[in-house]
């Protein structure tokens, strides 16, 4: 065995076959794209971050934002004023905090957030 070894050619990295190198350079575009971020998700996280600052400006909220429970909404809602959530039916929310009274603060799949009627909602 030792003399096999021996008698090996030797070749080079840079010797192998074209197919080998192209195979190679496609893992590494794939590698490289990873890290690339798509703008349409930059652009949405932009927009959820401009959303809670609005939602922290208005609510004068100044706690950490945590997601205490998640709801189904049963029934679509208008929203009548700024800070009430327009809900549709079917539609997930995340609820942010338990106000006095029969609303609490919910956000939405788009990053909204406002008030919600606990009547319209059916928690998990």
């Amino acid at each position: 065995r030792e003399k096999d070894d021996k008698n090996k050619t030797w070749m080079p990295k840079f010797l192998t076959a074209k197919d080998d190198k192209d195979q190679r350079k496609s893992s590494e575009d794939e590698e490289r794209n990873i890290f690339k971020v798509k703008k349409s998700s930059a652009d949405k996280s932009k927009k959820m971050e401009k959303e809670e600052k609005f939602f922290r400006e208005t609510f004068m909220y100044d706690k950490e934002i945590n997601v205490i429970n998640t709801a189904t909404v049963e029934c679509s809602v208008p929203s009548k004023r700024r800070v009430d959530l327009p809900v549709t039916a079917g539609e997930q929310l995340d609820i942010i905090d338990v106000t006095e009274g029969s609303a609490v603060i919910c956000r939405n799949a788009e990053g909204r957030y406002g008030y919600v009627l606990v009547e319209h909602l059916k928690f998990r």
